[in-house]
C-alpha cells in the first residue's frame, strides 16, 4: 500500500547559527571548526566520492558485514518499528536495513545536508512505497520531537551507521547517545556503527588517501564559510593533516596554516600564525570496552554485536539500562 510521506521538515543551521559556531571554535585555544559544516551539497558530494577510495575501508566493510548479517540483526530489533537514522547521507546503508527488517511503519531521516536529504528520501520512496517517509533537515546533535507516523509503530529504532559517533569527543558521544535513548523510548534500541581499534597505518591511510579526495573535503569546510558567511579563507592558505593519535584512540584532523595571515569572519579578524593547526574533525576508534562504556554512561547496554571478518567494523545494539 502506498503511504502519504511528509514534506520535509526544515530546521537546518541559518548564517547566523553557522557564523555564532565558527567564531566560538575560532576563539578557543587550539583553534576549532565544527566538522558537522563539512556537510554542504559539495561537501556531501565528496563524501561520497572518499568512500569510493581505496583506502577508506569502512563504508565497503560497513555495508558487507550489514549485509551478511541483516537475518540476525532483524530477528534482534523485531517487526513493525519506526526507524529514525541520525545523518543519513546517500542512504545506501538504509536501503539494506530497509530490506532487511520486517514490517517498516515509517523512516525518519536526519540529515544536515538538505541536498543529500532529497535526494536520498525520494530515491528510498520509491524504492519502498509502504513506507511512510518523514524527512527532517536538522543538525541531528539539537532537540527535536519526532514527525509523527500514520501508523503506530511497536517500537523506535535509532539506526546511525558510518562511525559517526567516532566524529564526537567521548563527553559529547555521550550527551548524544542519551539523546538517542530518549528518542527510542524505553521499548526502543539503537542499531550503531563503530570503527574499531587496529593498525595505526591502515586507519591513518584512510583519512589520507593518495587521490586528495579527503583534503579537498576538508578544505570545502572554509569554501562553505566563504560561501555562506562571506568570510575570506584563503584555501590555498592551508592544508589538510590527519594523524591517528593512539593514546586517544582517535584520528586527529587539522587544517595547516600555510603561513601567518588574517581572516575575516562574521566581522572579526582572526589571525593565524604559520604552522598553527586548527582542528576539524576527531574520528574515535573504539574497543569494546572504550564502547560499552560509553553506553552505559548514558544509560544503554550492548545486546548484541556483529564484526567482519578481520574485526575491522562493528555495529552493535544497545537497549535502555
Amino acid at each position: 500500500m502506498q503511504r502519504a510521506h511528509a514534506a520535509l521538515t526544515d530546521l537546518r543551521p541559518q548564517p547566523d547559527d553557522i557564523t555564532a559556531d565558527a567564531l566560538a571554535g575560532l576563539s578557543q585555544t587550539p583553534k576549532t571548526l565544527p566538522s558537522k559544516y563539512f556537510y554542504d551539497a559539495r561537501g556531501s558530494q565528496l563524501f561520497e566520492a572518499i568512500t569510493q577510495q581505496p583506502e577508506y575501508y569502512l563504508t565497503r566493510t560497513e555495508l558487507s558485514l550489514l549485509e551478511a548479517s541483516m537475518g540476525s540483526i532483524a530477528q534482534a530489533i523485531g517487526a513493525g518499528v519506526h526507524v529514525v537514522e541520525y545523518g543519513s547521507g546517500s542512504g545506501r546503508k538504509t536501503e539494506l536495513l530497509l530490506q532487511g527488517l520486517r514490517d517498516v511503519v515509517a523512516y525518519t531521516p536526519l540529515e544536515i545536508s538538505r541536498t543529500a536529504l532529497l535526494e536520498s528520501t525520494a530515491r528510498l520512496a520509491q524504492q519502498f512505497p509502504q513506507i511512510q517517509m518523514l524527512p527532517v533537515c536538522t543538525d541531528f546533535t539539537k532537540p527535536l520531537r519526532l514527525p509523527d507516523a500514520q501508523r503506530p509503530a511497536r517500537r523506535h529504532v535509532v539506526f546511525f551507521p558510518g562511525s559517526t559517533l567516532g566524529n564526537f569527543a567521548d563527553a559529547a558521544a555521550i550527551e548524544l547517545l542519551d539523546a538517542m535513548r530518549q528518542t527510542m523510548g524505553s521499548d526502543g534500541c539503537a542499531l550503531i556503527g563503530i570503527d574499531l581499534d587496529k593498525d595505526a597505518g591502515l586507519i591513518e591511510a584512510a583519512y589520507n588517501d593518495a587521490a586528495g579526495v579527503t583534503a579537498e573535503f576538508t578544505l570545502n569546510l572554509l569554501a562553505r564559510l566563504n560561501r555562506e558567511i562571506g568570510s575570506d579563507f584563503d584555501l590555498d592558505g592551508f592544508r589538510h593533516h590527519a594523524v591517528y593519535v593512539r593514546e586517544r584512540g582517535r584520528i586527529e584532523t587539522f587544517l595547516i596554516s600555510q603561513r601567518a595571515q588574517r581572516v575575516r569572519v562574521g566581522g572579526k579578524d582572526v589571525a593565524f600564525a604559520e604552522g598553527e593547526a586548527m582542528q576539524v574533525e576527531y574520528s574515535c576508534k573504539y574497543t569494546d570496552a572504550r564502547f560499552a562504556e560509553l553506553a552505559a554512561a548514558a544509560g544503554l547496554k550492548v545486546t548484541h554485536g556483529w564484526n567482519d571478518a578481520k574485526d575491522w567494523f562493528g555495529l552493535r545494539l544497545l537497549r535502555p539500562l
